[in-house]
């Protein structure tokens, strides 16, 4: 497997300005203006989102004509109902399923039919900033974009809606996986951070202890699979062109926030990412794990808002690769693994793959330097 990055962003980019977009899920109402300074928990906007009638066949449960109907109701068209209060008058209340199912208004009866439909009450969505920041901008009845200080780290796969928690270094060692037995109430409310991999058992695990969210170096996709109740592998494609995950609108929130930061299989996560995440241990932070190679391209992310006292640029030009700089390579025979730039080609160069191409000379440690394509390393920035 080796990894695409059409836009180049790198893995880490540190003291930028992280753009955070809430958005509602449905026509609402925005509290708050541009330029006000939000907490993690405030309320930015808020809607009433309606919900599916409930139809109700008075006509069959009472075994009656459906013209009928009207004497027996004890509703007309437009009458509040509570949750499980009669809807029929006394004599045939214990019938079987003659109670309301929910509270709510009656909509319509229709004695040609014998149907009651009863339209619920809307149901109230909150959203909150869930990063501390400033309202950059306003879009009405739709949600806002923050600005917040921060360090942005990038994987290449997660699933998963905006979630904030406290960072918890699960492991001591990058190679280590996260297992269902390390996971306890203490885990609650808390952004897990792994090494290796992590089991469908121990992301349902996190689920029962209310986590929410796990960042960890690699996954199996069998595990996803099981996870997210993806028996087959016809319920997702992979490829560029191709490549899809149900959204939410398709699927159920899975209950917590996954970032995988080096791809599918058994692959550490890279050094300098882990040494990162480990001394940010305890501090709160921000996961996203939509992930999405369509227009528009997104990738999951974390993000670590500064303290006060950091300094953050509104620059985010991408860090140039040059010589004795730090990458993470991309390519199937070193997909994960970190190096130096020794040398950078000005003109295409002929590859072990005989393709001409931009490349790199890259060394590890003590061992004999290779090039590989320009395309294939991301700089640590």
């Amino acid at each position: 497997m080796s990894l695409y990055n059409p836009e180049g962003t790198p893995p880490v980019m540190s003291n930028t300005v992280a753009r955070i977009e809430r958005r509602l899920p449905y026509p609402g109402e925005v509290l708050v203006r541009v330029g006000q300074r939000v907490g993690a928990d405030e309320v930015l906007a808020r809607a009433y989102i309606p919900s599916p009638p409930h139809i109700v066949n008075v006509a069959q449960l009472l075994a009656i004509p459906p013209a009928q109907i009207v004497r027996v109701l004890r509703h007309q068209v437009g009458n509040r109902v509570r949750a499980n209060e009669p809807l029929v008058q006394a004599r045939s209340a214990f019938v079987r399923g003659s109670r309301t199912p929910v509270d709510g208004v009656v909509s319509a009866i229709d004695p040609n039919t014998g149907y009651v439909t009863i339209t619920p009450d809307p149901v109230e969505f909150q959203l909150t900033a869930t990063a501390p920041g400033f309202v950059m901008d306003v879009q009405p009845f739709r949600g806002v974009t923050l600005e917040t200080p921060a360090t942005q780290i990038y994987g290449v796969f997660g699933f998963g809606m905006e979630r904030s928690g406290v960072l918890r270094l699960m492991v001591t060692d990058p190679t280590e996986p996260i297992t269902a037995d390390m996971i306890d109430p203490r885990s609650a409310y808390a952004i897990l951070i792994g090494g290796v991999g992590i089991s469908a058992e121990a992301l349902r695990k996190a689920v029962a202890e209310q986590v929410r969210g796990i960042i960890v170096g690699s996954v199996h996709e069998r595990e996803v699979r099981d996870f997210l109740g993806m028996p087959h592998r016809t319920s997702w494609q992979t490829g560029i062109r191709s490549w899809q995950l149900p959204g939410r609108r398709q699927t159920d929130d899975p209950g917590l926030s996954l970032v995988v930061t080096e791809g599918f299989g058994a692959v550490a996560m890279s050094a300098p990412l882990f040494d990162l995440l480990s001394s940010k241990d305890r501090q709160e932070a921000l996961i996203e794990g939509d992930t999405s190679l369509r227009n528009r391209h997104r990738r999951p992310r974390l993000i670590l808002p500064l303290r006060r006292s950091s300094t953050a640029s509104n620059d985010l030009a991408y860090p140039e690769v040059r010589a004795g700089v730090t990458v993470r390579l991309l390519d199937m025979a070193h997909l994960g693994q970190i190096g130096i730039v020794r040398t950078v080609s000005t003109l295409p160069r002929r590859l072990d793959s005989g393709v001409q191409a931009m490349a790199v000379e890259v060394v590890q440690n003590d061992q004999p330097s290779f090039w590989v394509p320009r395309t294939s390393v991301e700089v640590l920035a």
